[in-house]
C-alpha cells in the first residue's frame, strides 16, 4: 500500500527520503510563491500606493501564516517522532491535537487582530495607504482559521511521507488564485480586496480537499477518528514547544519586515517599499527549493530522533545543506542574469511602469541572499524536527531581528549607502546568524550521539 511505502520512505536512507520529500514540497512552495507573486502583480496594476499596501500586510500575513505552520510544524514533529518510535496511537493523538489546537488558536487570534487592525497598521506607518491596508486586511484576517487549518492539514499529510496529497492540496489553493485574482480585482472591480477574496476562496476549497482525504476517504496511515483523541496535556505542550517558537519566529520575520519597512521609508519615501516587496516576492520564489528541503529535514530529522538513530540525523542535516548550496548557486545566478528581464513584469502599465528599473537593482544586490540562507535554515529545521523550537527561535532571533536590522541600520545609515546599505545589512546579518545556527547544530548532533550511545550500551552488554 501507498502509505505503508511513505513510512518505509521516511523511515530509511535519509538522502532519498530528503529528496523524495522536498521536491514535492518544492513544487507547493513554487505554486504558493506564483500566486503570492500573482498578488503582487496584479495589485501593482492599481498602483505603486496598493502595491506598497501589500507590503505593509505581508508581515501581518506571515503571522497568520505562521499561526498554521506553527501550529503545524509542531504536531508534524510530534508525529513523526511517534512513527520513529513505532508508536501509532501517539501519532494519531499527536495529530488530532494538532488539529484541535488550530481551532482555539484561530477564534482567538481572529478577535484579537480584527479588533486591533487600525492601530497597528498606523504604526507599522501605513497612513499614505491606509484605505488600501484596510480594504485587504479585513478579509484576510477575518478567515484566519481556514489559513491555520489549511497548514496544520497539510502538515498532517507530510508527518506521514504522503507529499503526493500534500502537494496537490497546496496546487488546488495556488491555481485558483491565480486564477480567481483577476477576475475579482479587475472584472468584479473588487480593486485590492478583490485580491483578498481570491486568497480566502482558494484556501477554503483547499481545506475542503484535505478534510475529504481525512474523514471521508479515510485512507492515511494516521486513523483521525476522533474516537482516538485523548487530551493529554503532554502532547499539547510538546506540540506547543515547537508550535510557539515556530510561530514567533514568523513573527520575527514580520517585526523584521516592519523594521526594514520603515528603514527605507525614511531612506527614500514609500516607493522603497513597494520596490522591496516585489523584489523579495521574487527572491522569495528562488528559496523555494531551501523551504522544500527544510520541510522534509523537519520530518526526517524528527523519525531519526524518535528512533534514536544518530547516523540520520546526522546525515540529513548535512546532506540537505550541501544540495541547498548547490541550488542556491544555480538560481542565484539565474536571478542575477535576469533581473531587468524579471523586473518587467512589474511594469504593464502606466502607474507601475516606473517600478522596473528600481526593482532590477534591488534583485542584482539580493540575489545573494539566497547564498545566505541554507545553512541557517536546515539547522533551524533540524532542530524543530527533533522537538527543540525554543533552539530554532533563537537562531532565528539571532539571525533576522538582531543581525540583520542592525547590519542594515549600519550600512545605510552610518555608512550613509542608503537603500543599497540596507540591502547589503540583510545579506551579511542572515550570513553571519545562519552561521551561528549551523555551528549550534552540529554540536548538538554531537551531544546526541553520546547520549544515544550511554542509553543504548548496557542493552548491548
Amino acid at each position: 500500500m501507498a502509505k505503508s511505502k511513505n513510512i518505509e520512505m521516511i523511515t530509511g536512507d535519509p538522502k532519498k527520503a530528503i529528496i523524495k520529500l522536498a521536491l514535492p514540497m518544492m513544487l507547493s512552495m513554487l505554486l504558493i510563491m506564483l500566486y503570492n507573486l500573482a498578488d503582487s502583480i496584479w495589485v501593482a496594476g492599481l498602483g505603486s500606493d496598493a502595491l506598497a499596501a501589500i507590503g505593509f500586510i505581508t508581515p501581518l500575513f506571515m503571522v497568520l501564516i505562521g499561526l498554521g505552520n506553527g501550529i503545524g510544524a509542531g504536531a508534524n514533529s510530534l508525529i513523526a517522532r511517534n512513527i520513529g518510535a513505532k508508536n501509532h496511537a501517539g501519532a494519531n493523538n499527536a495529530a488530532l491535537h494538532g488539529i484541535v489546537l488550530s481551532v482555539i488558536v484561530s477564534v482567538v487570534f481572529t478577535v484579537l487582530i480584527e479588533a486591533f487592525m487600525v492601530p497597528i497598521l498606523q504604526f507599522m506607518g501605513a497612513s499614505e495607504t491606509i484605505g488600501y491596508a484596510m480594504d485587504y486586511s479585513y478579509i484576510i484576517f477575518g478567515f484566519l482559521l481556514v489559513f491555520v487549518y489549511s497548514g496544520v492539514a497539510s502538515a498532517i499529510f507530510r508527518s506521514e511521507g504522503d507529499m503526493r496529497r500534500a502537494t496537490i492540496a497546496i496546487a488546488v489553493t495556488a491555481i485558483m488564485n491565480i486564477v480567481l485574482d483577476p477576475i475579482f480585482i479587475y472584472i468584479l472591480n473588487f480593486g485590492i480586496a478583490g485580491a483578498a477574496w481570491a486568497t480566502v476562496l482558494s484556501a477554503t476549497l483547499s481545506c475542503a480537499v484535505m478534510s475529504y482525504w481525512m474523514w471521508g476517504k479515510k485512507d492515511l496511515y494516521l486513523d483521525l477518528s476522533f474516537k482516538n483523541f485523548s487530551y493529554s496535556s503532554r502532547m499539547m505542550i510538546d506540540t506547543l514547544q515547537v508550535a510557539i517558537p515556530s510561530t514567533l519566529e514568523n513573527i520575527v520575520f514580520s517585526a523584521l519586515a516592519i523594521i526594514i519597512n520603515g528603514m527605507l521609508v525614511l531612506a527614500s519615501g514609500t516607493m522603497a517599499v513597494a520596490v522591496y516587496t516585489a523584489s523579495m516576492r521574487i527572491v522569495q520564489m528562488c528559496m523555494i527549493p531551501l523551504i522544500g528541503l527544510g520541510t522534509a529535514v523537519l520530518t526526517v530529522a524528527g523519525v531519526a530522533y524518535g528512533a534514536h538513530n544518530y547516523n540520520n540525523l546526522k546525515t540529513a542535516h548535512s546532506y540537505s545543506i550541501k544540495v541547498g548550496f548547490a541550488i542556491s548557486i544555480a538560481l542565484g545566478a539565474v536571478m542575477y542574469i535576469f533581473a531587468p528581464q524579471i523586473a518587467s513584469v512589474f511594469a504593464y502599465t502606466s502607474a507601475s511602469a516606473s517600478l522596473a528599473p528600481e526593482i532590477a537593482t534591488a534583485l542584482s544586490v539580493l540575489t545573494l541572499f539566497v547564498l545566505a540562507v541554507p545553512h541557517g535554515m536546515m539547522s533551524s529545521m533540524m532542530f524543530q524536527g527533533v522537538g527543540k523550537g525554543t533552539y530554532s527561535l533563537i537562531i532565528t532571533l539571532a539571525r533576522s531581528l538582531i543581525l540583520e536590522s542592525v547590519f542594515a541600520y549600519i550600512f545605510c545609515f552610518m555608512f550613509g549607502w542608503g537603500v543599497t546599505g540596507i540591502y547589503v545589512g540583510i545579506l551579511v546579518g542572515c550570513f553571519v546568524g545562519g552561521t551561528l545556527g549551523y555551528l549550534w547544530a552540529k554540536f548538538f548532533i554531537r551531544k546526541f550521539k553520546q547520549i544515544s550511545i550511554k542509553k543504548y550500551e548496557p542493552q548491548k552488554e
